[in-house]
């Protein structure tokens, strides 16, 4: 199957330029923007080879699995665009049910973690990262990468990782995009410039992997350590410490569970 968008896309006007092979569908998304492209402009490839991750990580794309960037021009609000991570996990989340066996999806939980993965049964399966360009027409670009595990997990991980044919999925990256790009426009029509982010923040509580649970954050060399509480209006996590006080925090390092005073300060 080729790589094509669903008919909600084409409906709303998204493009679609396929790469066999790619450094980076990031890279080439913020490229386009910087040389004037009016976005809705899906870049896709089953093989990346210089991808990114958050906090200068990288994310390794082998041959099979798919790199998917969105690029958006708008005069979004850099504070409110970065809440767009937030729908990228939903449409990632309902993508990998649409593709996995009804079986397989009864018996697994898939489940986003804060700020910016799809986890199934605790394993990473899916990364995203936001990257954003400020261009001389006053519009504001960004690129929304999505990075999913469709055929093999990579392995040397300092993580456990999935992958949905590892789970019991028989498909591939073509088939997981026709349906991510089918769902995207359903939780981005919700969002609405912003304007619908609470109701983001309620449908991403849903899919929580840790809600209420122990949670430990590494920022800047200080440990903050409590039960993961909610998500605030802006997307904060919000830890409840053993005292009462809540803080929300914008970015770090999150370990869930039992474990994890134990993996923050090994």
């Amino acid at each position: 199957m080729g790589f094509t968008l669903a008919p909600a896309a084409l409906a709303d006007e998204y493009r679609l330029e396929f790469f066999p092979v790619v450094g980076s569908t990031n890279a080439e998304a913020l490229a386009q923007a910087n040389a004037g492209d009016a976005g809705r402009l899906w870049f896709v490839s089953p093989k990346q080879e210089s991808g990114r991750g958050r906090r200068g990580r990288t994310w390794t794309a082998p041959e099979g699995n798919l790199a998917a960037t969105l690029l958006l021009v708008d005069r979004f609000d850099p504070k409110t665009a970065a809440t767009l991570g937030f729908v990228a996990g939903l449409a990632l989340a309902d993508a990998v049910d649409a593709v996995l066996p009804e079986a397989v999806v009864a018996k697994v939980n898939v489940a986003l973690k804060w700020p910016n993965d799809v986890l199934v049964d605790g394993a990473k399966l899916s990364g995203i990262l936001l990257e954003s360009t400020m261009l001389p027409s006053g519009c504001f670009g960004i690129a929304i990468g999505m990075g999913t595990n469709v055929v093999a997990a990579p392995e040397g991980l300092p993580y456990t990782a999935t992958s949905i044919n590892g789970l019991g999925g028989n498909t591939d990256a073509a088939t997981l995009f026709l349906a991510l790009s089918d769902a995207w426009c359903h939780y981005y029509r919700i969002w609405d410039e912003g304007r619908g982010l609470n109701n983001i923040r309620e449908l991403w509580l849903k899919r929580a992997h840790g809600l209420g649970q122990p949670v430990v954050m590494q920022l800047n060399g200080r440990i903050i350590e409590g039960v993961f509480e909610t998500i605030d209006s802006e997307c904060r996590l919000v830890i409840r410490e053993d005292d009462g006080t809540r803080v929300p925090v914008t970015a770090g390092d999150v370990y869930f569970g039992t474990a994890a005073s134990v993996k923050a300060v090994s």
